[in-house]
């Protein structure tokens, strides 16, 4: 029998990071937690020894144009810096723009420390919307 695995998404950020999981079908998004920056490292050791989650994607920061912004530079070497930590996990880049907006719109004013987990929920379901068939995990063109 196949071990049931998760997708995380992150939502990095200078001082917190959103971070949202996949049910075990691997369809639906939820948020997970935001934690402060600096212990995300050590969160993800903690939190993949008890889970098994193959693929990460990290929300990336384009701009308008579709160039990189000024904070992308930042996402780039967290970005590599998880890949070399965690070597076995496959690892894609889901465009964030507009989900701090959106997250802000979803929340209520009394959930703002929300926020960053909602936005990696909405990176994550985008990426899952563009990757995987309706209902169907296994005819995905990531495996």
């Amino acid at each position: 029998m196949k071990k049931k695995y998760k997708i995380i998404s992150i939502d990095y950020g200078i001082k917190k990071t959103g971070i949202a999981i996949t049910k075990s079908n691997n369809l639906i998004s939820i948020p997970f937690l935001t934690i402060k920056t600096n212990k995300i490292i050590n969160f993800l050791k903690i939190y993949l020894k008890k889970e098994c989650v193959k693929l990460f994607i990290i929300g990336i920061s384009k701009k308008l144009n579709n160039k990189e912004s000024e904070f992308e530079l930042l996402i780039k070497k967290f970005y590599f810096l998880l890949k070399k930590k965690f070597p076995l996990g496959i690892f894609f880049k889901e465009n964030e723009r507009y989900t701090s907006k959106l997250s802000l719109q979803i929340l209520s004013k009394k959930n703002k420390n929300k926020i960053d987990s909602i936005s990696a929920t909405l990176i994550l379901q985008s990426f899952l919307i563009k990757n995987f068939k309706k209902n169907d995990i296994s005819n995905t063109r990531l495996f």
